[in-house]
């Protein structure tokens, strides 16, 4: 059998599967942007060695992407969701029992990689279940369910860790790693009968650098990455660490409007990002103005909120910042709309490791740049988060700077790209 998949009853079935372990990938993920002044507490550790927590998180998910790009396009959906299940249960369960800061380290790391290897896994399940001309719809609504497990973090776990403890309340989250692993392995499939793909040969360290390099050399693949950098990390900032510091300690808010706040980044995200899936799906032009607009916004309320001229922002502006950062999640959506097209169905794995590598990096970058700078300003938070303007103009530059190619090649791509771009007119509807 050739051509699209059809989607319907059994494909949402299994796709609901695959953004279910996803969903707590990022409960995981996102629980420490909850915990962090109880985490300063609990292990008597500064900003900058706070920061290392998400840094080290960080540093091993986009490290592991490539690898899981191409044990996904090798190995199947199945066998690698499996294992990022299995691990950032273990991972949670360590962070919960870790008796120093060096154990708790070892246990993000755990759950990093783990949390690797969920969304470019769910994005496979997304293309080998549903029709093409639904790619970009499915792909924000895989990051949609993502931040609802955010959302789960803030109004969830924030109050149970406050209630019960933290041992109690890490160790109990873990439970949910052990509930999506029951139906991963019973019932997820990697593909609708008679849409098997090519199996990706097991080669060798050559065959490896040569399905890199052929991913990376398409200007749809950078210029997805950058795009990803750019627009992502903002609200992951934020949402992952420092905001609720940010919130407390400089805007002098209590914890409940705080973390009142942190949950209107996660319902503006979800909100925006089906916006975001029905216009791109609708017309392909609006995905560099979609992004660049994200990142202007962006720019423009964190620098309104850092130079406003009293010692408190207005609860206004902060909402609006708050509303604003929604934005950028469904954004860095848009790189894997650049990637898709450009590459042919076998590297796909490969080419959405690569461009997801981007907004972790520049938020490992932003974290790290605001930890050192609150640590060697005395806590200025002004300082340290106008680092955020230096990382997106680095790959502001970049999206300039690729886009042309990237849409040439777009136009006139090799027919086994050209097989899977979605149609640029097509109305995606869900399944």
């Amino acid at each position: 059998m050739t051509g699209d998949p059809r989607g319907g009853r059994t494909a949402v079935a299994v796709w609901s599967i695959g953004v279910a372990v996803y969903f707590v990938a990022v409960i995981f993920r996102t629980s420490l942007g909850v915990a962090g002044l109880e985490a300063a507490d609990r292990f008597h550790v500064n900003a900058s060695a706070l920061s290392t927590f998400s840094l080290l998180q960080l540093l091993v998910y986009a490290g592991m992407q490539i690898p899981v790009g191409l044990l996904v396009d090798r190995l199947g959906t199945k066998k690698v969701l499996t294992l990022g299940a299995v691990l950032f249960t273990a991972g949670q369960i360590g962070f919960a029992l870790a008796p120093s800061y060096g154990m708790a380290l070892a246990a993000r790391a755990l759950l990093g990689c783990g949390d690797a290897m969920t969304f470019i896994s769910v994005l496979r399940l997304g293309t080998r279940w549903f029709p093409a001309r639904r790619g970009p719809l499915m792909a924000q609504l895989a990051g949609l369910v993502g931040m609802a497990g955010n959302l789960v973090s803030t109004l969830v776990l924030a109050p149970v860790l406050h209630g019960v403890g933290w041992v109690p309340a890490f160790a109990g989250s873990a439970v949910a790693g052990v509930a999506v692993l029951i139906p991963l392995v019973l019932f997820l499939k990697d593909h609708p009968e008679g849409h098997e793909p090519a199996l990706a040969p097991s080669g060798d360290g050559g065959f490896v650098r040569r399905r890199i390099r052929d991913s990376w050399k398409e200007p749809g693949t950078r210029l997805g990455l950058w795009v990803h950098f750019t627009t992502q990390f903002p609200a992951m900032v934020f949402l992952l660490l420092w905001g609720m510091p940010f919130l407390v300690e400089d805007q002098g808010l209590a914890r409940t409007t705080a973390a009142g706040l942190l949950t209107l980044v996660v319902a503006s995200n979800m909100c925006f990002g089906l916006l975001y899936g029905q216009l791109i799906g609708r017309r392909q032009s609006a995905r560099i103005p979609l992004a660049l607009g994200t990142v202007a916004l962006t720019a423009v309320l964190w620098a309104s909120v850092l130079a406003y001229p009293a010692p408190h922002a207005p609860m206004w502006l902060l909402v609006t910042l708050c509303a604003v950062l929604g934005t950028c999640g469904p954004a860095s959506m848009i790189g894997f709309d650049f990637a898709r097209p450009a590459n042919p169905a076998e590297r796909q794995g490969t080419a959405s490791g690569i461009t997801n590598m981007g907004g972790f990096l520049a938020s490992m970058t932003t974290l790290l740049a605001v930890g050192l700078l609150l640590d060697a300003t005395g806590d200025d938070y002004r300082i340290a988060f106008s680092s955020v303007f230096a990382v997106q103009l680095l790959g502001l530059t970049q999206i300039l700077r690729l886009r042309p190619a990237a849409l040439r090649a777009e136009r006139t791509g090799p027919p086994a790209a050209a097989a899977i771009r979605p149609a640029p007119d097509s109305t995606p509807t869900p399944a």
